[in-house]
């Protein structure tokens, strides 16, 4: 029996997908408990419609995500850390302040946990971060340490 599966069932599929089941399985279990519909021809015409809304939203976000990426690459973020008298900064440059920097300049709020500093900063100067957006969609963008 085919049936489309309504939300994730392990070893089985993932929401919105056409799997082939035993009759028992599908009538007994699957159906009744919620996790799947049978796979008539108005079920399938509506599968098709939700994935084709689902297609337009996933454009819409990478092309959002893409003009965020191109901002973040026009020029470097500009951070600013408390330094001594030899230009060594009191502690480090961590992904909190890079994601409030590039909030106030940038006007993108970017959860910290999705920023990766490449290198230890530890003194002034130019250094590169890697920002993860999700959807293998990543940015690699110039930061600029300066005293405050």
């Amino acid at each position: 029996m085919d049936i489309i599966l309504i939300q994730d069932v392990d070893n089985l599929g993932g929401k919105n997908e056409l799997v082939k089941v035993r009759n028992g399985y599908a009538r007994n279990f699957l159906i009744p408990q919620g996790f799947a519909v049978e796979a008539s021809a108005s079920n399938k015409k509506q599968l098709e419609e939700r994935l084709k809304v689902a297609k337009k939203k996933e454009d819409a976000m990478l092309a959002q995500i893409n003009s965020v990426i191109s901002k973040l690459k026009e020029a470097p973020v500009r951070v600013g850390a408390k330094t001594g008298t030899s230009g060594k900064i009191f502690g480090s440059v961590t992904a909190l302040q890079i994601s409030r920097a590039i909030r106030d300049q940038k006007g993108y709020d970017i959860d910290r946990k999705k920023i990766t500093v490449n290198d230890e900063i530890k003194e002034l100067g130019m250094y590169k971060a890697t920002v993860d957006f999700g959807n293998g969609q990543n940015a690699e963008i110039e930061l600029e340490v300066v005293a405050e």
